[in-house]
């Protein structure tokens, strides 16, 4: 929690301007926050001005040139320079200003040797082509398109391949609208697309995506070292592997564990070279991005040439069914040697040793044809009509070619390990989710944009060419895929049908190793990139403060280094090569990279449709609708891709948001989730503005007054707590306190008032708002909470006002007089009140009650506040357990049979359970108490009187207050400091002592005893003792019944229409509420509050 200090500045260079005006400087600093953002974090000055810490104004640095001040030309504005500094020196800061990427650059330059530390940094110099181009290309690229995409355009057909294709594409086109419109509203720093969601939807939205975003690019390291194993295993070296099925059936056990043990050999190492030196990887990037290339290249010229010279990859098929090639030489049944017909080793496979006619065969392979056929025909041919449509598999399912005679027969399973069969049973939307990943990548540009000469032209251009260009590299190669190769093959993920040879290779010119290779390179550099870019997002993130438990993470080794941030992106990298499936692993990244793509979607629409004065972004080619275009298309994504991996993502994103909510993530960063609630603020309050609610809405909306001790400090901490008892975070609750003095003189000790109330406020769990006034008498300053508080229908209708206590011991009436008046108040602008009594014994947040009775004291009806309060009360766990007794008193003319049974039923209708009693008070005489205790209370107020009518008393008076007025300011709620001396009639006031007046003065000292008689003589006025008559018996009812109560509510007498009898009327509502511990007392607002009807 933010602490606020109060320091008073004596700056004896201080203008006479500042002392005529009695400005006061006030520093407040937060000592609560270890982390500054220097970007965005707002000071004050004391002068009601905010200053702005930016990167080009320098307060310190500006007060530190004296010479700016006493410009000649500007003297107008000398006495300001230090806060509103000279158009010259900010734009002179404002060139010097750098936003270096948190990145390679500066690691880079950490390790180099200390002279290269000296050195001038570098403007940045990269233009379109090397800082955005090329680094989306090579990010862009990568396994899907060598491993998969054969394999998707075979199972989805050319068709839905395009469909796929299409729609990942134009989500990532469309994503990069949004981001380029971002990303050219001002300065992108470090952590790309985290910056830009968090600095445009919020600390919450932001946290939730970067992690997301941090999650995403941590599987993707692992989905790359997969396709890098997978390549080695599988291409490269197959004989290193360590696991060997003993049975057919468990090959893909085998090769799983043995993706887990290279994966976690080859995460280690990545690893390590990325602990290193970060430098090393971004020198053989460019190695990297070549391969990926030249792979292409060769891909396109092997299609050119396949029209003419297609090359030579036979395929062995049994009937209609695809064998695995390299288990046989020869693909036929029987061989010649030397004129003796032989049986083959494919024979040997099907049938058990014997001779031909004796051999013991399957079945399907006596009965069908072996057949060879061309595994690659070539553009010329026609084996694009075979391969428009689609052909999904079930897992197990054996590749069969529609085209080819087959006798149906039944085989045996021990030669299934024969057949090229599916491993996974396949559909449109896994192909989408396996897919999507090779879409991705759109960020590389954003996030180097420390890096480039002119990042907000080179963002949206680079990026956008490069979308385009993969996009019609991954459409070309669809139709190519499906225009050259055989139907069965490009269904065969692993290429056993092609002598274990990488099915994209075999398309391939020269060599089937250009790609091999090339992709194996490319695969590993991805790997290196991912597991280079996420430590420093997720650095980004802990650097920022809103994930409290992930500070640790955003320190690292001296250079900047995050070694503990590496080490969680390898662990969690570690689960996904777990995994073992590159299949398996694509969808879950595919969840995070959509769900970040849709906020940037979402946070370009938002600013686009709120107007934001801020949003002036230089790319012009966006509109609201493609960015909500955008974000659907990645929702549509997320379920079309999997439905249950999609509900967790959005799941973990949710439960980061609630958690930084929770954790109140005190940052301002001027983000359209806060642009958005105003303008819902603005439309839900002209919405209340049309009439007032009805009966059924109506809850109380709290006007809670508050005293301040000489301190700033909350005086009766239980209001709040009775308030938040009373509300439990529902409604409008507005705290509010008054300040005595001027308002230019006591600015900051408003400011330290305010932040006392809400620091307060947190404590007691208060949910509303804070509004302290200064006033040069406490009383109006009331009357003004009482008139302007709240916006539009969005106002308090009930007041809450502490008791005066100690108004007998008091021989001034300002003490009571303030309270007086505040009810008077609330009853002419038509608000309910309610004084709680003994507040500091009423129940603190922490307490329970498990049994005891809420009693209502109905006297009069009031609108209905008696009946609801107790409900609400009720609501909150405090007060959970109380019953609810209501009484109401009958006359002696009152049928209370008949009461009773009548307020059962209203309570019935009202939906409140509660006991009914009818207290009976028949009509008795005054007691001699009752006529002492009024005799009493008006000696005493006739006493204080005659005391403020003598002259001595009345000057002593005044220099008391004069005297208080010079030692304090500050002004208590219910104790004005204000001169409320009744005024003498001026031919009285004498200036100067005569004989006269001497002479006047003895007589009236002579006169003292005659007064004193005057006041036993008295007799008391008959309304005041009817009155009395009453408080004395109905607290004699209300002791009687409810002394055991938690909490007494009952009706609030208004005070009387004349105002000399003030004094008495508080002495009334003494004996009213005498012997009770905790007492509400409640006054309608003169209208219904509650209802009967649904």
């Amino acid at each position: 929690m933010p602490h606020f200090t109060v320091v008073p500045v004596k700056d004896q260079a201080q203008s006479s301007y500042d002392s005529l005006e009695g400005i006061n400087w006030v520093d407040y600093r937060d000592t609560g926050q270890d982390y500054h953002d220097h970007q965005d974090t707002v000071s004050s000055d004391g002068h009601g001005n905010h200053k702005e810490d930016s990167p080009f104004l320098n307060s310190a640095d500006a007060a530190s040139k004296k010479n700016d001040f006493y410009d000649r030309n500007l003297a107008l504005f000398e006495e300001e320079l230090d806060i509103r500094p000279k158009v010259s020196s900010l734009l002179s800061r404002l060139v010097n200003y750098t936003s270096i990427t948190q990145g390679a650059k500066e690691h880079e330059e950490e390790e180099s040797t200390e002279a290269s530390r000296r050195k001038t940094p570098k403007s940045p110099n990269m233009g379109t082509l090397m800082g955005v181009y090329l680094p989306c290309l090579q990010n862009i690229f990568g396994v899907i398109l060598f491993l998969r995409l054969t394999w998707i355009v075979g199972m989805a057909g050319i068709m839905q391949s395009l469909l796929i294709v299409l729609m990942c594409c134009s989500c990532t086109m469309l994503t990069a609208i949004s981001m380029s419109a971002i990303a050219t509203n001002g300065v992108v720093p470090a952590g790309g697309a985290y910056f830009m969601i968090s600095r445009s939807l919020g600390p919450e939205f932001g946290g939730a995506v970067g992690l997301c975003f941090y999650l995403g690019t941590t599987f993707a390291s692992a989905m790359y070292i997969l396709g890098a194993i997978e390549i080695f295993l599988k291409y490269l070296v197959p004989q290193a592997a360590i696991f060997h099925a003993t049975d057919p059936l468990g090959s893909d056990s085998a090769m799983l564990n043995n993706m887990r043990v290279y994966g976690s050999i080859c995460l280690t190492l990545m690893a390590v070279v990325v602990f290193v030196g970060v430098k090393y990887v971004n020198k053989l990037a460019s190695l990297f991005l070549a391969c990926v290339i030249i792979s292409i290249v060769s891909i396109y010229a092997g299609a050119i040439k396949s029209m003419t010279h297609p090359p030579e990859f036979p395929i062995c098929m049994l009937g209609n069914r695809t064998l695995v090639r390299d288990h046989f030489d020869v693909c036929a049944k029987t061989v010649i040697e030397g004129n003796i017909t032989m049986p083959s080793q494919l024979w040997d496979r099907f049938c058990l040793p014997g001779n031909m006619s004796s051999a013991q065969c399957d079945d399907y392979f006596i009965q069908n044809n072996v057949t060879e056929i061309q595994g690659i025909p070539g553009l010329g041919s026609s084996i694009i009509r075979e391969n428009m449509w689609s052909n999904y598999l079930q897992k197990g399912e054996i590749l069969e070619k529609a085209g080819l005679h087959s006798v149906d027969a039944r085989g045996t399973m021990d030669n299934f390990g024969m057949y090229v069969s599916a491993d996974i049973a396949t559909s449109f939307t896994l192909l989408v989710g396996i897919f999507f990943p090779s879409a991705t990548g759109i960020m590389a540009g954003s996030n180097r944009s420390g890096d480039l000469r002119d990042a907000q032209k080179s963002i949206p251009v680079g990026t956008i060419l490069a979308i385009t260009t993969t996009s019609l590299v991954y459409l070309s190669s669809v139709v190519l895929f499906g225009s050259c190769i055989e139907g069965v093959v490009l269904r065969d993920k692993f290429g056993d049908a092609v002598r274990k040879n990488l099915v994209v290779g075999t398309l391939s010119w020269p060599s089937p190793w250009v790609i091999v290779i090339g992709s194996f390179f490319s695969t590993v550099g991805a790997g290196l990139q991912s597991l280079t870019g996420a430590p420093r997002l997720l650095q980004a993130i802990a650097k920022d403060n809103i994930i409290p438990f992930l500070r640790v993470f955003g320190h690292g080794k001296t250079n900047g280094e995050p070694t503990w941030a590496l080490l969680l992106t390898g662990l969690i990298a570690e689960l996904g090569i777990l995994i073992a499936s590159l299949d398996m692993v694509a969808p879950i990244l595919s969840m995070f990279f959509l769900m970040c793509y849709l906020f940037v979607n979402l946070a370009c629409a938002v600013q686009t449709l709120l107007r934001t004065p801020n949003w002036r972004p230089r790319f012009k080619y966006y509109h609201w609708a493609l960015s909500f275009l955008g974000m659907s298309m990645c929702l549509a994504l997320m379920f079309i891709s999997s439905w249950y991996y999609a509900i967790v993502a959005m799941g973990i994103a949710g439960m980061i948001y609630k958690y930084i909510e929770y954790q109140g993530a005190e940052k301002e960063w001027g983000d359209g989730i806060r642009g958005l609630s105003l303008s819902a603020a603005r439309y839900a309050l002209l919405r209340l503005e049309v009439g007032p609610p009805h009966t059924k809405n109506w809850r109380p909306q709290l006007l809670v007054l508050l005293k301040l001790d000489e301190d700033l400090h909350v005086k009766y901490p239980r209001l709040l707590t009775f308030a938040s008892q009373l509300k439990a975070g529902k409604g409008l609750t507005i705290v509010g306190s008054v300040i005595q003095g001027n308002f230019l003189d006591s600015y900051g000790e408003m400011q330290a008032a305010e932040q006392a109330i809400k620091n307060m406020m947190e404590i007691e769990r208060v949910k509303g708002f804070c509004q302290v006034v200064v006033a040069s008498k406490v009383r109006e300053g009331i009357v003004h909470l009482i008139q302007s508080c709240g916006l539009g229908g969005m106002k308090h209708n009930t007041v809450v006002m502490g008791w005066p206590y100690g108004w007998r011991q008091s021989e001034d009436p300002r003490a009571w007089k303030t309270f007086i008046n505040t009810v008077r108040c609330t009853t002419a602008a038509h608000l309910a009140l309610m004084v709680p009594k003994n507040v500091s014994f009423y129940p603190s947040n922490h307490e329970r009650f498990t049994d005891g009775n809420i009693d209502v004291w109905w006297i009069v009806h009031d609108g209905g506040m008696l009946m609801l309060l107790p409900f609400l009360l009720k609501q909150h766990k405090v007060w959970r357990k109380c019953k609810m007794r209501i009484f109401t008193v009958a006359q002696m003319d009152d049928n209370s049979i008949q009461m009773k049974k009548d307020l059962a039923t209203f309570l019935y209708q009202l939906r409140i359970e509660a006991e009914v009693e009818v207290v009976e008070m028949h009509d008795s005489d005054i007691s001699a108490y009752t006529y002492e205790r009024t005799l009493m209370m008006e000696q005493r107020s006739q006493m204080l009187r005659q005391m403020r009518l003598s002259s001595a008393e009345r000057q002593r008076e005044a220099q008391l207050v004069k005297d208080r007025h010079s030692l304090v300011r500050m002004g208590s709620l219910y104790s004005d400091e204000e001169e409320e001396v009744v005024e003498a009639p001026p031919e009285k006031v004498q200036m100067t002592w005569t004989r006269e007046k001497c002479e006047a003065e003895r007589r009236n000292r002579n006169n003292a005893p005659e007064n004193f008689r005057e006041l036993m003589s008295l007799k008391p006025d008959q309304s005041n003792v009817r009155r009395m008559h009453t408080a004395v018996k109905l607290n004699e009812v209300i002791v009687n019944r409810s002394h055991d109560a938690r909490l007494v509510l009952l009706n609030m007498p208004g005070p009387p229409r004349n105002v000399d009898g003030d004094e008495n009327y508080m002495e009334f509502l003494e004996v009213l509420t005498e012997g009770l511990e905790r007492v509400l007392l409640v006054r309608g607002g003169g209208r219904e509050v509650i209802t009967i009807y649904s």
